[in-house]
């Protein structure tokens, strides 16, 4: 399945490259797998169409994976996933809407996707533009004080038009996120704001398609709880795996694990 093979490039990608964030990148697959091939209204040979749906990964440290996914959906050649963060590659550590179709927003600092997607949201209302805006933000990410003045506005300004994921996979660089800054309440909090907020199972790919298909008066936030380092068993809830690459031999476990041969 598509979801699988996105996750076998990302191991794949990190291990070439040396770089970190693999727990990362695997925990938020499925829920970019819904949205590219069950919810956004897209055309990978028509990347910049009008009234396309458009997608945003704030957490862009992640950005393996958004690269996978668009390979995968035919954006660009899987061959170009094998420069990815390597010196004279083609793909940044850190996403650049520049490398590659597909990717609407360059990102990395976070705290920032939130606040461009609800100006492309507004500038959508004023066009007439039926796109809808889907932005991806971590948990740890929503320790920055950005996320929530963006929150504010959009409730304020009851984009319907707006969809904010968190990948709630409860671990962030320096430990859990729970105890770096206690966010257990995280969908009582989005909805204290004014936006309408669900929880569900980040990996249950029926239930990810039903609550992007909910509907809902304003912003809708979905909490979508994750496990960092899904698909493989020696990752996952590891916070060393926001920082490590995989070997060798964990490599080739981590295949097994996934199903290639």
């Amino acid at each position: 399945m598509e979801n699988t093979n996105i996750r076998r490039s990302i191991v794949h990608m990190c291990h070439y490259s040396k770089s970190s964030h693999v727990g990362t990148c695997l925990s938020m697959v499925d829920i970019l797998y819904v949205l590219y091939y069950k919810i956004m209204h897209l055309d990978p040979t028509n990347p910049t169409m009008a009234g396309r749906d458009k997608f945003i990964l704030s957490k862009g440290h992640g950005g393996a994976a958004l690269y996978a996914t668009l390979a995968e959906r035919g954006y660009f050649p899987k061959s170009y996933l094998d420069r990815y963060y390597v010196d004279g590659g083609l793909l940044p550590g850190h996403l650049d809407m520049e490398a590659v179709p597909g990717v609407e927003v360059s990102a990395g600092s976070l705290g920032h996707g939130l606040s461009i997607g609800i100006g492309m949201a507004i500038a959508n209302q004023l066009d007439q533009d039926k796109g809808h805006i889907y932005v991806l933000v971590g948990d740890g990410e929503c320790n920055e004080g950005s996320i929530w003045e963006a929150v504010m506005l959009a409730s304020t300004l009851k984009l319907q038009n707006l969809t904010v994921i968190i990948d709630y996979n409860q671990l962030q660089s320096f430990g859990w996120t729970n105890e770096v800054i206690n966010q257990e309440n995280m969908s009582e909090r989005w909805s204290s704001f004014g936006w309408d907020a669900i929880d569900i199972d980040g990996h249950n790919l029926k239930a990810i398609e039903d609550a992007f298909k909910l509907p809902h008066k304003g912003p809708r936030a979905i909490i979508a709880h994750t496990v960092k380092g899904k698909g493989v068993s020696y990752m996952e809830n590891k916070l060393e795996w926001h920082y490590k690459s995989p070997n060798d031999e964990q490599l080739a476990q981590a295949l097994q694990e996934l199903g290639e041969a």
